[in-house]
Parts: C-alpha cells; structure tokens; sequence
C-alpha cells in the first residue's frame, strides 16, 4: 500500500520481520567493524569486514554498485561528512574519527545504519560531538514514537527533535542537503527527513512506516563540496563531522529500531514493539 501524493510505502508487521533480519545483518557488521577500528586499519580493510560479513548471512551489500558506488561501506574520516569510498590508502591514524555507513538487502527488505567511532586517543570534544549526534538520533526516533502513539505525530516532529538535541548539545553545524528518508524495498524511498525544522509539517507518522533517521553534524560551518571523485561530501571549512543513523519502523504498539541489536530497548524503553521482545540477535 502507498500514500497518495509522496510515494510512501507502508509496511505490514510481517514485512517489517523482514526488515529486522536486514538490520540485524548491518547491525552485527558495523559492530564487528567497530571492533576493528584502530590505528594501521584501512577503510578498505574495513569495507571487506563488512563485505563479508553481509555475504556471510546470505545478504547482499546494498552500497555496492548503487548508481556506480565501488564499496559496501562508505567510511568518512575527519572533515569527510559522508558517501567516502573505502581505500587500502586511507590508513586510520591515532586521533582521527571515522563514520561508517553500511547497508544491507536480505530476501528484498533493506537495513540502513552508520556509526561513528574514534581511533586511539580522540580529543575529548570530537567524542562530545558524535555523542551529540548520537543522542539527536534517538532524540528523533522517540519523538516519531510518541507521535506515531498520541496520532497527531508529523514528519517534521522527528526534524524538529533532532535539530533541538543537535543545538541543546552546543555549538554544531547541522549539514544541510542530506538527511534521512524512507526505507524499504529500496533503499531510499519517499520521504526525505531533515535533520532540522519546525514541528507538525509533513505526512503523518503511522504504523507501517519505515524510516532511517540520520544526522550529520560538523564541529564548524554545516557548508560542505562534494570531491572530483563524484561522491565524497567533505566540509567546506575543514572542520571535524559526525554522521549516525539507525532504521527504524512505526507499529501499533511502539517503535522497532531495526538495526539496533536490542530492538532500541536501552535507549527508549517502553516506546519499544513488544515485538522486538522475541529476537534474539545473532552473535
């Protein structure tokens, strides 16, 4: 089924199952590869953990060869914001700070998730960052529960709540241009969700829908170029940047963080599906 106007594909809850298994197949790859994330490690290094990884669950890398993307991950170190392509000369160093997104495509359903890792000893502020961007996150995956629940929830409520966890955690640019949006059978469906914005715009926020909520915030200006490779995005000042994202779906009962192993429970509690209560993440 799909909402007139925006092409909004709504899930039933046995799709959604599928798309948990998705996201438990990028949930346990960014883990492994935020295991291995240390100084001498290569991004390429990275890109095959995840590779073979995804593989490895009977998956398919859903950045790979999307619109000509080389890689299963996109690994953005320092002032790159998103969409870096993996590299065996791009060797991490003592002090950098990377963002790894990664995506995977099970039986038709696709997961979505990035994370944000320090390498070694990290300035204390670039950590504060990603933890700001990490609790915007969740910031904006418990408004659209609680909206989805009271069912007077918009789209914008989740931009809206992102932005206000973004500026009540400091000083940050908020990247503007790039966002988050539907997820399903693509990997990017309608609609797009911005990291910024007034509340109580856009479609409704109902069960059945599918979403990835990512900020991207820079420790300077939220200006960024995009490199000569076609698909690096890098700060235009040079300033330091964090991107994390988690897919998530609304049901009747709460809100299932799709690629989080727990289901979301540590970070929203009750807000969560009793749904994710049976899943027993694979280790």
């Amino acid at each position: 089924m799909r909402r007139p106007q925006l092409d909004i594909q709504l899930k039933t809850p046995d799709q959604i199952e599928k798309m948990r298994a998705a996201g438990l197949v990028v949930a346990r790859a960014l883990r492994l590869m935020r295991e291995a994330v240390a100084p001498g490690v290569s991004t390429a290094d990275l890109d095959a953990i995840a590779e073979s990884t995804i593989r490895e669950a009977g998956a398919t890398p859903s950045f790979k060869g999307y619109h000509g993307f080389p890689a299963s991950i996109c690994s953005s170190v320092n002032e790159q914001v998103v969409h870096a392509i993996p590299s065996s000369h791009q060797v991490l160093r003592e002090g950098d700070l990377i963002s790894i997104d990664c995506g995977a495509v099970l039986n038709g359903w696709h997961g979505d998730a990035a994370i944000t890792v320090g390498v070694g000893e990290v300035d204390p502020a670039l950590l504060k960052m990603a933890a700001v961007a990490e609790d915007a996150m969740w910031a904006g995956i418990a408004a659209a529960a609680r909206g989805a629940a009271s069912g007077k929830g918009r789209l914008t409520d989740i931009s809206h709540a992102v932005e206000n966890a973004v500026r009540k955690g400091g000083r940050y640019g908020i990247v503007d241009g790039y966002g988050g949006h539907g997820i399903g059978t693509e990997m990017h469906q309608d609609p797009h969700v911005l990291n910024h914005g007034r509340p109580g715009k856009g479609p409704h926020l109902v069960p059945g829908l599918a979403l990835a909520i990512e900020p991207m915030i820079t420790m300077g200006s939220p200006r960024t170029v995009e490199l000569a490779d076609g698909w690096t995005v890098v700060t235009r000042d040079g300033s330091m940047a964090a991107h994390v994202e988690h897919s998530m779906a609304l049901l009747d009962d709460g809100v299932w963080v799709l690629t989080a192993e727990d289901g979301g429970r540590a970070r929203l509690g009750e807000l969560v599906t009793a749904r994710q209560s049976a899943d027993s993440p694979a280790r």
